[in-house]
Order: C-alpha cells, then sequence, then structure tokens
C-alpha cells in the first residue's frame, strides 16, 4: 500500500536526471545498512547478556546492581 508521501517521493524522484537517482539510490542503501547494524548490535547485545549473567550476577559484585 503507498502512502501519499511514498507517491509524492515517487513521483520526485522519477523527475531527477539519471546520476541523481543513483546517488538516491546510494542513499537509501546507506540508510537500509545503518538500519541492519543497529539491529545487529542490538541482538548481540541481547544474546550476550544470557552469556554474561553467569559473570555479572554474583555476590561479589552486588554493589554494582545499585548504581
Amino acid at each position: 500500500m503507498q502512502t501519499q508521501h511514498t507517491q509524492e517521493l515517487f513521483h520526485k524522484i522519477s523527475m531527477l536526471p539519471p546520476g541523481k537517482v543513483t546517488v538516491v539510490a546510494d542513499f537509501v542503501e546507506f540508510l537500509w545498512a545503518r538500519e541492519e547494524k543497529n539491529d545487529l548490535v542490538g541482538w548481540a547485545g541481547r544474546l550476550s547478556g544470557q552469556s554474561f549473567s553467569k559473570v555479572w550476577d554474583n555476590p561479589e559484585d552486588a554493589d554494582y546492581d545499585n548504581l
């Protein structure tokens, strides 16, 4: 489903010269890659949390839990 905003954006892109369309495409790829990287970093943090919980959750370090 295309929104009015999406249709306007497609129209504006279609009016650009081919070289500028390439720049727009590169920028969109950059945005997707950055989003993917953020997703990977988030997942890595969540997955490693379970592994590190044995190290972090101990009586010697309990004082740090209140910081």
